[in-house]
């Protein structure tokens, strides 16, 4: 079962499910409220759940809204591309081989067979992209194992819409988003420490945050850069 409500002057999905606890989402581009809450539960307690979280749902609409965003990739010679945080001008080379990329001074060069499409030439980059963040993975997490006293059981690398990372603490496994591989160095550790501190704590409370401030105490400046880099289009489909 579906509806909407108005909260404050913003329309907010509500979904009731069979679930215990309620989750409340803001989705990019344009700050979409959904509510999903347990089937038992009143739509006038949900009212004044959602009142509660008024100011916080305004703030991430704010954040969302202001989020610059690429525009989208055309893989074509000179268009702009990124790895660790350095901007390289792609180059296109057609070839009869098998396809590849390489840097090449401050160049990105893109080797696809003739008459490839975008598409083609996305997945290509997309790869390439996976397969650096994860030869960048290996020595950061043998890094932060020992000293956080936890061992991650196994990391998925995939293209992330809303969220840099996540963590299952149960299995013991990350995700994080393919994209962090066109950010600084410094914010894909960032998220690395983020998700493994939460295999130990999985909320934001006060331990949590008092834990991040212990072994990475610039985490706050990290996040903030990271969350103003612009992000990758995407096209939204509801």
């Amino acid at each position: 079962m579906s509806d909407q409500i108005d909260i404050g002057g913003i329309p907010v999905e509500v979904v009731f499910k069979k679930i215990k606890n309620i989750h409340l989402s803001v989705y990019p581009p344009n700050g979409r409220v959904r509510i999903a809450a347990p089937e038992r539960m009143s739509i006038d307690n949900l009212r004044l759940y959602l009142i509660a979280k008024l100011d916080w749902i305004k703030h991430q609409q704010k954040k969302l809204q202001e989020q610059e965003r690429e525009t989208e990739r055309e893989y074509i010679d000179r268009e702009s591309h990124y790895l660790w945080g350095r901007r390289y001008l792609l180059k296109i080379v057609e070839a009869d081989q098998p396809p590849a990329v390489e840097l090449k001074h401050r160049q990105m060069v893109l080797t696809v067979r003739p008459g490839a499409e975008l598409e083609k030439r996305d997945a290509v980059v997309s790869a390439w992209h996976r397969e650096q963040l994860r030869l960048a993975l290996t020595p950061l997490i043998a890094k932060w194992e020992p000293l956080l006293g936890v061992k991650v059981a196994r990391v998925f690398i995939q293209r992330m819409k809303t969220r840099w990372g996540s963590c299952n603490p149960i299995s013991g496994s990350i995700r994080l988003n393919s994209e962090l591989a066109k950010k600084p160095p410094e914010c894909l550790e960032y998220i690395v420490v983020h998700e493994i501190v939460h295999l130990l704590e999985p909320t934001h409370n006060r331990r949590f945050v008092t834990m991040m401030d212990q072994f990475m105490p610039n985490w706050q400046f990290q996040r903030d850069i990271l969350n103003h880099l612009p992000v990758r289009h995407e096209n939204w489909v509801y």
